[in-house]
């Protein structure tokens, strides 16, 4: 049983970062998300940005990095993953991890609607000269 398990939904704050060492391939994303932070001394609703970096293994990271882009909309099921070492100087560290178990995709960001946009304008300029 992996504790600590954390669903996120958020957009790409940047493209996929894919990587490889040795025989494991990984993608490392980061999404972000707003916030409602109380509100200013007008009365206006402040909002604060939340960024949340997770990594996906393998065939998940390919799929990711080869399918989303900056801005694209992400649900990813996740758990923490501890990470403690000690440092040169003898110092105890400790950091945790996101790691995606699963994901979907949510809403296209600007970059895919747009990469839609012009496949669908190809698509029926090949259409139109066929008739």
């Amino acid at each position: 049983m992996k504790s600590f398990n954390v669903t996120a939904v958020g957009n790409l704050a940047r493209d996929p970062e894919f990587a490889s060492k040795g025989d494991t391939s990984y993608a490392r994303i980061c999404l972000v998300g707003n916030d409602y932070a109380g509100k200013d001394q007008h009365g206006e609703a402040r909002e604060v940005v939340t960024s949340v970096w997770f990594t996906a293994f393998d065939s998940l990271g390919e799929a990711i990095a080869k399918n989303a882009r900056k801005g694209d909309q992400l649900i990813v099921q996740a758990h923490m993953r501890s990470n403690n070492w000690t440092d040169k100087d003898g110092e105890k560290k400790y950091e945790h991890s996101f790691v995606i178990d699963t994901f979907r995709f949510g809403a296209p960001g600007k970059i895919k609607r747009e990469e839609l946009a012009a496949r669908r304008d190809e698509t029926e300029g090949a259409l139109e000269t066929e008739i």
